[in-house]
């Protein structure tokens, strides 16, 4: 009886016991954003030259530099307020060099902002704020929206506060609140301009601990901010602004 011909196999074997699975490759995580030599422009004033940087999904980075030096320039252009020049300038798959301003509102639904000054409407309740937002980005199902307005006021320690208007709300929970609408739309990036500007230290560490937390759920934040103590106690990667270049701590 013949024998039956070798099957000729160039792959190596992988030989796994019961209880033990081949190890699948590692994937690279994606850069949110990208900047390679871009220049930035304020009413026709440049503001900065020649920046490149990057940001990888999860990850959590402080922008830091001096009152005008170009760090509110760089919020500003990544959420479409003003337009860069250069190589390349992407954000969540957005090319920010060819962008249309058609297209801005789309971008913004991805990203939550958080601001120093807050932008809470002070004739609604907390709930209001929240369902206002998902309104105008076109949820329709009330039960849902609601659920989602119940999960993101959890995240921030706010659940009993839904039915408050913010004047009745301290500083701090006025941040939460707005850290909870920047979640609302599960958004791939974060972006913080001074969110702690206007609050005491204790109240500034608390919001910290809301961010870098949100960070630890695969949430990338980028966050502009003058406060040093906290970046102490709270390390991160952090790119400064300095005339008009940008350090990075990770260079």
């Amino acid at each position: 009886m013949e024998e039956p011909e070798a099957i000729i196999n160039n792959e190596p074997e992988v030989i796994t016991t019961e209880n033990e699975q081949p190890t699948p490759e590692a994937t690279t995580p994606v850069d949110v954003i990208s900047f390679k030599h871009v220049n930035i422009a304020h009413k026709k004033l440049r503001v900065l030259t020649d920046i490149s940087f990057s940001i990888k999904q999860g990850e959590f980075v402080y922008l830091i530099g001096k009152t005008g030096s170009g760090k509110s320039s760089i919020l500003k252009t990544l959420i479409g307020e003003l337009k860069p020049e250069g190589e390349e300038a992407m954000m969540i798959g957005y090319d920010l060099l060819t962008l249309k301003t058609k297209h801005i509102p789309e971008m913004r639904k991805k990203i939550g902002m958080v601001f120093q000054d807050y932008q809470l409407l002070q004739d609604r309740t907390v709930i209001e704020n929240l369902m206002f937002v998902l309104r105008a980005t076109r949820w329709k199902d009330k039960n849902a929206m609601l659920n989602r307005c119940e999960e993101v006021l959890s995240m921030v320690g706010l659940e009993t506060k839904d039915f408050k208007l913010p004047s009745q709300l301290s500083g701090g929970e006025q941040q939460r609140v707005c850290i909870a609408r920047a979640l609302l739309n599960n958004p791939d990036l974060i972006l913080a301009d001074e969110p702690t500007g206007n609050l005491d230290p204790i109240t500034a560490e608390e919001i910290f601990q809301v961010f870098h937390h949100i960070n630890q759920t695969g949430t990338t934040v980028f966050m502009a901010t003058h406060n040093f103590a906290m970046i102490d106690k709270f390390p991160s990667r952090a790119i400064c602004v300095e005339e008009g270049k940008l350090i990075d701590s990770l260079v």
